[in-house]
């Protein structure tokens, strides 16, 4: 099933445009790395910590900020950091528990619809997978 667009999503998207200065799709990817984390580690930011493999470059890099306002590992917290590997993907670690930690790495399929549409409509796509359609999660 598709992500369902309650009022609680909305709102947080809308935030997140806000934050980002715009609701683009590679921001709503790192959003929904960042929530799935969280469903695993638990909604504390201060719990756990993200290493992120996308490096600095725009588009890819706004997939740091996405994971920043969904999670709540941020630069200022300390407890986010960022690896340029050029990849989507990013790796959660609970602090409570080292050895549980999660890895979602966006599927290739990602990079044909960030070329093939314009943003708008890449948002859109990227909200109807599921989980398991637009990532590869790794749990341990």
């Amino acid at each position: 099933m598709p992500l369902s667009m309650t009022d609680d999503i909305r709102q947080d998207l809308e935030v997140l445009r806000r934050f980002h200065n715009h609701l683009g799709p590679f921001a709503v990817v790192g959003w929904r790395m960042g929530s799935i984390a969280n469903q695993y580690l638990g909604e504390r930011g201060f719990d756990k910590q993200a290493l992120v493999f996308t490096g600095t470059k725009t588009p890819l890099s706004c997939i740091i900020d996405g994971i920043q306002f969904a999670s709540g590992c941020t630069l200022g917290k300390g407890n986010i950091s960022v690896e340029d590997k050029g990849e989507a993907a990013a790796l959660f670690t609970s602090k409570k528990e080292p050895s549980k930690s999660i890895r979602i790495t966006a599927k290739q399929d990602i990079w044909d619809i960030m070329e093939s549409n314009s943003e708008g409509e890449a948002v859109e796509i990227v909200l109807g997978f599921q989980d398991e359609e637009l990532f590869h999660i790794e749990k341990q």
